[in-house]
């Protein structure tokens, strides 16, 4: 079953008079319940391709579909294009741009992000004010609006709800620094925070952006193999999908979408490896 399925995705940016194609016409799907990344040097269109999954970026053309939810449905979005933070219906008619992205998208595609994505960043954007507990909480604590934005911790009582966050916090190893603030904490606890905070929703679908690029060798070993048993486990059946050209990721993911130059040059399922760094 795909969780995520992009059909002939395209991507532009205006540069100057000139526009740039950051992705071209990608198609892939991802199944539920894989080890997957995009890999590619730098330029290559991974981090793009990363935010328009995300729903943090918008396609230029073709579609993107979330569990069986077209997000961009009734959207022509070869004639409506986001050009410097604003929305244009047609870019070449300046009297039709409004100041952002119609309402209706923007609470959709909002839903969504809450409800089917989780986010791990390399900088891990903990809250500096909360505590280890409070940061994984926070998810749980803005109002979901609309059917896409609900999720299953949505329907849990308050007990369940403090249950699976000690649970989530138990599961990355965290249970002495639940008090703990993120300056606290180490690089690679600060890391394990922000796995957790992505997991607590129950999203499908867990996005990470480089997530080793702020650790080192030995914390870097420690968080993807986390990360690759939580994927393996049965109470979370998350997908997790990596922005990386780290080779040592790529060889413990089981599905590898290869781009070079905003082309996907090649689609690649395999055999993963359980151990970060292993030849």
């Amino acid at each position: 079953m795909s969780v995520i399925t992009l059909s002939n995705v395209r991507k532009t940016y205006p540069l100057g008079k000139q526009e740039v194609v950051a992705v071209k016409d990608a198609s892939f799907s991802v199944e539920k319940g894989e080890f997957a990344a995009i890999s590619g040097p730098s330029g290559s269109g991974k981090s793009t391709i990363l935010n328009m999954l995300g729903l943090i970026d918008i396609p230029s053309a073709g579609s993107i579909i979330i569990n069986d939810i077209d997000v961009y449905k009734g959207v022509n979005l070869e004639d409506a294009q986001v050009q410097d933070g604003r929305w244009a219906s047609d870019p070449k008619d300046k009297r039709k741009r409004r100041t952002s992205i119609p309402s209706k998208l923007d609470k959709r595609i909002t839903g969504l992000r809450r409800s089917h994505i989780g986010f791990i960043f390399q900088t891990f954007n903990l809250i500096p004010v909360l505590n280890v507990y409070e940061n994984v909480e926070f998810q749980l604590l803005l109002n979901s609006k609309g059917q896409d934005a609900k999720c299953p911790v949505d329907d849990f009582s308050k007990k369940q709800k403090e249950e699976w966050v000690n649970y989530l916090i138990d599961r990355v190893g965290l249970s002495d620094w639940k008090t703990h603030k993120p300056s606290e904490l180490s690089g690679g606890q600060r890391q394990r925070v922000a796995i957790a905070r992505a997991l607590v929703t129950k999203a499908p679908v867990i996005l990470a952006d480089e997530p080793t690029a702020n650790l080192d060798s030995a914390n870097s070993k420690q968080i993807l193999s986390l990360m690759k048993q939580l994927n393996k486990d049965p109470e979370l059946q998350t997908t997790f999908i990596f922005s990386t050209h780290d080779a040592r990721i790529v060889k413990m993911c089981d599905h590898v979408v290869h781009l070079l130059d905003g082309n996907i040059t090649n689609d690649e399922h395999k055999a993963g490896s359980d151990i970060y760094g292993e030849e």
